[in-house]
């Protein structure tokens, strides 16, 4: 799997739809000056995005969280983790969830991940494996994984290396996606 999507033509519209948008710039820019290496503003910073723009949203859905992850293997302590939100809310009062990739394979019961982007492969939908960050070159990087077309397209589709229908069907109706975005269509092999 290719992971960096920065320069495909989707990578590109989402890069000027997110330099478009104050609030997560201003996320990301705080993100670059205070996080750990490797960080990534993940999951729903990107996905919610893209999903409002399809809907033609002229205001961001607001975000509930802003979930950034690294991976560290030396220190998987949650004390670091919370330390990270601390610097980062003190920075930007948002609710930042911070997460030590190299530790959450045992939470899952996966095997070890190998970087923050292996961990993503892991994610209950392939829509919500998507990252990104500012770079010190001021660029923004994108990561997704299993690529953009299916989030492109509006798509909400179990991921296949995390065979847990009961895990995607929960979602799927607790985080009320489609009250939010109607357009979106849930995709599995049965519903092509």
């Amino acid at each position: 799997m290719t992971a960096d999507v920065t320069q495909t033509p989707s990578g590109v519209r989402i890069r000027q739809w997110l330099r478009e948008d104050e609030a997560r710039m201003a996320a990301l820019q705080v993100l670059a000056t205070v996080a750990p290496p490797d960080a990534w503003l993940a999951a729903g910073f990107v996905r919610n995005l893209v999903w409002d723009r399809l809907h033609g949203y002229s205001v961001p859905t607001p975000l509930n969280d802003l979930d950034v992850i690294y991976f560290d293997a030396v220190d998987v302590s949650r004390p670091t983790e919370q330390a990270f939100e601390v610097a980062l809310r003190a920075r930007l009062d948002h609710p930042w969830s911070v997460r030590n990739q190299a530790r959450m394979h045992r939470r899952n019961g996966d095997r070890p991940y190998q970087d923050s982007i292996d961990a993503m492969c892991y994610w209950v939908e392939v829509e919500t494996a998507v990252a990104v960050r500012l770079t010190r070159a001021d660029t923004l990087q994108l990561a997704a994984p299993f690529g953009l077309e299916s989030l492109m397209a509006g798509r909400v589709t179990p991921n296949p290396y995390r065979p847990r229908p009961e895990a995607f069907a929960r979602r799927w109706h607790e985080k009320g996606w489609l009250q939010q975005w109607p357009l979106l269509s849930e995709y599995s092999p049965t519903s092509s």
